[in-house]
């Protein structure tokens, strides 16, 4: 074998084991390289949703929820503005009331005083009425003393001195109920007693005990009579 023979199968194995290097150094090279993988394509299934996946979706579901149906309990917040505001409504309030107060108060006074003053008008009104009243009759009190003075028969004096009185009192609007002989009425006679007649027809009044009076109009003593009755 000759001597270059014997060198070149000397040199093979390293250049092998070089090339074995270099090869591993290559992989190794394309290796470190990010691999661009295909999106496989959408064949229409759903992935199934894993248990962690299922967890967080409920929890943020029923955190949701909770934050919406939960109502709002914490405490009332009422700005300065609006304290300020409803301390002058409530002062308003309060001025009205007593403006109210005190206007119920003066026409309350007013009014006790008014009731007081017509009160003494009427007083001074029945006053001077009774007054003059008196002054009219002061007259008959004397034509009275005067027929009582007078010895013997006295009767023209006192119905001298009754006419004189009545004439006084029409004056001030005193009137005699009629009732002999009028149809009973109750509104102005009182029956005492009725008695059976045949000259009279029935509630006929037959005789007066007392006489009756109206002052303007309206009845101040009822007559007392007697009334016929049908036998």
């Amino acid at each position: 074998m000759s001597s270059e023979e014997r060198q070149r199968r000397e040199e093979e194995p390293l250049r092998g084991e070089e090339g074995l290097q270099e090869e591993q150094q290559q992989n190794a090279g394309d290796a470190s390289e990010p691999v661009e993988m295909e999106a496989p394509e959408d064949s229409g299934v759903v992935p199934e949703a894993t248990e962690e996946d299922l967890a967080t979706s409920d929890g943020e579901t029923t955190e949701e929820a909770t934050f919406e149906e939960a109502p709002s309990r914490g405490p009332l917040e009422i700005t300065q503005d609006e304290l300020s505001m409803l301390a002058d409504e409530l002062e308003m309030a309060r001025r009205e009331r007593d403006e109210y107060l005190d206007s119920m108060r003066r026409m309350k006074a007013e009014m006790e005083n008014l009731r007081k003053r017509q009160e003494k008008e009427r007083m001074r009104t029945v006053q001077l009425a009774s007054e003059r009243l008196v002054r009219e009759l002061l007259p008959v009190l004397d034509n009275l003393e005067r027929a009582l003075e007078v010895e013997g028969d006295i009767r023209e004096g006192v119905r001298a001195t009754r006419e004189q009185l009545l004439a006084v009192l029409e004056r001030e609007g005193l009137i005699p109920v009629a009732s002999d002989g009028e149809s009973f009425d109750p509104t102005v006679h009182e029956a005492i007693m009725g008695q059976p007649s045949d000259e009279h027809e029935e509630d006929t009044i037959i005789q007066t005990l007392e006489r009756g009076y109206a002052l303007n109009g309206n009845p101040i003593r009822t007559a007392k009579v007697i009334v016929a009755k049908q036998v």
